[in-house]
């Protein structure tokens, strides 16, 4: 297997994650929100043809949605996101995969073949970006590292797209199509996920 597919996890605990939409529904409602952005993401890429590794943020949980048999799991390492990000890529094309794919789990919107158009892309470009309406992206593909990608960047600003096109050549760049990640309660309101 050629390709892989690197999927960052925040660890689910109450009070953690989704700070900014735990801000307008509550710490216990944004943790719902985020363990079912956790479901939706194993949902759309358990049946993709390629090895799929979970990387978690503070520890690896043995018994949960990402089962042993479709995922392989690793620990993010310390530093920032560029750093963790980096340091995951890296590991993967040091095993001898060709092309390398990276999302978050902060997306209703993310299809199985959004994804696949993406390891299907890398045939033709060098790199697939994945724009996110709030100016950052939610997905990042690559066939061999580019370190000034991760370095230098104001990550969960408005501005990391900008900034990274300009470390870029536009002619090597193949762009998906535009989603909305969920990180507050207006991103939330966008989406098709219903509040309970």
């Amino acid at each position: 297997m050629n390709n892989a597919l690197i999927i960052f996890t925040r660890n689910p605990e109450l009070g953690k994650v989704k700070t900014r939409l735990a801000k307008s529904i509550g710490n216990e409602k944004a943790l719902q929100v985020y363990k079912d952005l956790l479901q939706h993401t194993m949902e759309q890429t358990i049946s993709l043809d390629c090895d799929k590794y979970v990387f978690y943020d503070t520890e690896i949980i043995e018994n949960d949605i990402w089962d042993n048999k479709h995922f392989h799991k690793r620990l993010q390492t310390d530093g920032d996101l560029g750093m963790k990000m980096q340091a995951a890529f890296e590991s993967l094309f040091d095993q001898g995969y060709q092309k390398c794919v990276i999302i978050g789990s902060d997306l209703f919107d993310l299809e199985t073949e959004i994804i696949n158009q993406a390891f299907n892309s890398l045939e033709k470009k060098k790199i697939i970006i994945g724009p996110s309406e709030d100016g950052g992206y939610y997905l990042l593909g690559l066939k061999k590292i580019k370190k000034s990608l991760f370095k230098n960047k104001k990550w969960g600003t408005a501005s990391i797209m900008a900034d990274t096109l300009s470390d870029l050549n536009i002619a090597n760049i193949y762009f998906l199509k535009t989603l909305n990640d969920i990180d507050t309660f207006e991103d939330l309101k966008k989406s098709k996920y219903i509040l309970k």
